[in-house]
C-alpha cells in the first residue's frame, strides 16, 4: 500500500518494518516525532529517556538483550550521547542498534549548525542518509540487517527538510526476526583497556570491510544525464534541489551511505565527466574526502558551509536561472 508520509513518519515506519523492538530517545525538534510515531506502536516498548546519554545506553542494553533497538536525537543530543557512542564502536551489538540524528541546518529550532557526519568519521560508524521519505523508510528497514552483518551501532542522519517533507512510500509488513541470545562476552563489551586494545584491530577491520560494501551497496547509486561536461556528488536533501535544477541532464552519484565513502566508485563517476560538482549540507566532508582521492573538485569555492540550500542556491552557483524555492536562501 502506497502513502504520503513525512520523513519522521517513514523512519518510524521503516524501524517498525524492521523488527524494532526498542525505542528510547531524548525529544529535540527536527526527531521527536520519530519516537512519538514509534510508540503508536503497541507491540514495541518506546520511551522518553532523561538525556541522549541514557537513551543510546537504554537501546544498547535492549540490543545487548536481543532486540533490536533504536534511539533517536538532534545534532546537539549526539554531543551528550558521544561518550557512550564511541565506546559502542569498540564493542560491536548483539541484535541491531540504530542512532538516529536529526541536523538543523538554518536553525530553525536550534542553537548551532552541526555536522553530524563527522561524528560518523571520528567514531568510525556506518551513516546513511536518506533523501526522502521513500529512502527513510528503506534505509531504517534495512538498518538493523547492516548492523548485524557488521557488528556495529548504525547511523542514520535526517535534516529539518527530510523530516518535515512528504513524499510517497510504500508500506511493507513488519518482519520480526527470532531474538538473538545474550551471551555472556566480558572481552567484548567490557572496554578496560586490555579488552579494548584488542577490540581496536576489529573496529579497523570492520571499516575495511564497510567500504568494500559502500562500492556495490543498494544505498549508493550513478544516476546517468546526457551531459559529459558536469558530474555531480550530492546526497540527502541537496539531492532533490539538484534533481529539480538539472533534471536528468547532468550524471549524478547519489550517495545514501556517507560514511564510510566509496573511493573507487567516485573515482570511477569521476573519469566520466569533465568536472566533477559536490554539493552538500553543511560542512565539505565528501568534498575533502573526494580530495584526499586526487580530485580537484568544485565544493564550497561555489557553496557555503552556512545553512539550508535551495533549488535557488544551486541554480544561481551554476550561472542558471534562478528556480522557485521551498527552502530559506
Amino acid at each position: 500500500m502506497k502513502q504520503l508520509l513525512i520523513g519522521n513518519e517513514a523512519l518510524a515506519r521503516g524501524f517498525y518494518e524492521g523488527g524494532i523492538g526498542v525505542v528510547s530517545s531524548y525529544p529535540g525538534t527536527p526527531s521527536t516525532e520519530i519516537t512519538e510515531f514509534l510508540a503508536k506502536y503497541s507491540d514495541i516498548y518506546s520511551e522518553w529517556a532523561p538525556n541522549e546519554k541514557v537513551a543510546t545506553e537504554v537501546a544498547f542494553g535492549a540490543s545487548l538483550g536481543g532486540k533490536r533497538a533504536v534511539c533517536c536525537m538532534k545534532h546537539v543530543g549526539l554531543n551528550v550521547a558521544a561518550d557512550p557512542l564511541f565506546t559502542l564502536s569498540y564493542t560491536g551489538v548483539n541484535a541491531g542498534m540504530v542512532l538516529c540524528v536529526a541536523d538543523d541546518p538554518a536553525m530553525h529550532s536550534s542553537q548551532n549548525e552541526q555536522d553530524s557526519r563527522h561524528y560518523a568519521v571520528a567514531a568510525k560508524l556506518p551513516m546513511l542518509e536518506p533523501a526522502d521519505s521513500a529512502d527513510a523508510i528503506a534505509f531504517a528497514r534495512a538498518a538493523f540487517d547492516l548492523s548485524e552483518r557488521f557488528d556495529t551501532v548504525v547511523m542514520m542522519r535526517t535534516c529539518t527538510r527530510i523530516a518535515h517533507s512528504q513524499s510517497i512510500v510504500e508500506l511493507g509488513e513488519r518482519v520480526t526476526p527470532p531474538e538473538k541470545p545474550y551471551a555472556k562476552n566480558p572481552e567484548k563489551y567490557i572496554m578496560m583497556p586490555a579488552y579494548a586494545k584488542k577490540r581496536h584491530p576489529i573496529v579497523e577491520q570492520r571499516m575495511s570491510d564497510l567500504t568494500k560494501y559502500a562500492e556495490k551497496c543498494p544505498f549508493n547509486r550513478v544516476e546517468p544525464g546526457t551531459r559529459t561536461d558536469l558530474g555531480i556528488i550530492t546526497s540527502g536533501t541537496c539531492y532533490q534541489y539538484v534533481k529539480e535544477v538539472f533534471g536528468d541532464t547532468v550524471p549524478v552519484l547519489k550517495l545514501g551511505m556517507v560514511n564510510p565513502l566509496p573511493p573507487q566508485l567516485i573515482r570511477d563517476f569521476a573519469a566520466k565527466v569533465d568536472r566533477v560538482a559536490v554539493i552538500e549540507e553543511l560542512d565539505p566532508v565528501i568534498e575533502t574526502f573526494c580530495r584526499t582521492l586526487g580530485l580537484d573538485v568544485d565544493g564550497k569555492n561555489k557553496f557555503s558551509c552556512i545553512g539550508e540550500f535551495s533549488q535557488r542556491t544551486i541554480a544561481e552557483a551554476f550561472g542558471l536561472p534562478a528556480k522557485p524555492t521551498v527552502a530559506a536562501d
